[in-house]
């Protein structure tokens, strides 16, 4: 038990591009939003589940599935130029002025990264409690690919001062997933960051956290995985 204020966030705004209406469209029977909304409202953890959309119809809908939609969010900060960490701000601030309810940890997932286990949830609140140097704790996967940017004209491999090698012995790298689960301080995120500096993660090898539902196709490969994927008796990497 905590005096901690522990609130999860989820962005889910009515337009989309690549997948039109995708916070509601089914994916094995349920809509999208479902995968976010029902493994927090689950969460011992978490005290309250805030949806944070600009559609009468997505807010209905999150609603119906035991999350709170106190407000809706301003057109401004749904367009396609909206960055998460103002819907993130945006929400704690109209907590901290209409209802005087200071959140002091932010649980952030999103609709589109459905391959999540509950713990995860439940780890990233427990760690961040636990330690108070620590600024966010966020899914990540482990991965032993090599990835170059461009630099002053030229390619440049990062983590360059991990050597080449096999898979198995190579120091892995950890790919951020904090859409999957990520719990962060309440002031880093009224200051507008989503992670801070100061950081824990929780490493999993599970290569579905890399299928974010953005199109008709990611929809149908979701699909497959999640119907055929559990019928072969695999649950992981």
């Amino acid at each position: 038990m905590t005096d901690k204020k522990v609130v999860a966030i989820i962005p889910a705004r009515g337009g989309s591009k690549g997948l039109p209406g995708k916070h509601l469209r089914l994916l094995a029977g349920k809509p999208l939003l479902a995968y976010a909304v029902e493994p927090a409202v689950a969460s011992p953890s978490i005290d309250r589940v805030i949806v944070t959309t600009d559609s009468d119809e997505i807010a209905a809908a999150a609603r119906a599935l035991g999350a709170e939609v106190p407000f809706l969010r301003p057109a401004g900060l749904a367009d396609d130029a909206a960055t998460t960490e103002s819907a993130l701000r945006h929400a704690v601030e109209w907590l901290d002025e209409h209802e005087g309810y200071h959140a002091d940890i932010v649980v952030f997932l999103t609709c589109t990264a459905i391959f999540r286990e509950p713990s995860w949830l439940e780890e990233a609140v427990t760690r961040l409690l636990a330690d108070p140097g620590l600024d966010t704790v966020f899914v990540g996967l482990l991965t032993h690919k090599n990835y170059w940017r461009r630099i002053d004209g030229r390619f440049v491999r990062l983590a360059a001062d991990i050597p080449y090698g096999s898979r198995q012995t190579r120091e892995p790298l950890y790919r951020e997933e904090t859409p999957t689960a990520c719990a962060t301080r309440a002031d880093l995120i009224r200051a507008g960051r989503r992670v801070g500096a100061r950081v824990d993660i929780i490493a999993t090898d599970d290569d579905r956290v890399l299928l974010d539902v953005h199109s008709d196709f990611d929809l149908w490969l979701a699909e497959k995985v999640l119907v055929e994927w559990p019928a072969l008796g695999r649950t992981g990497h």
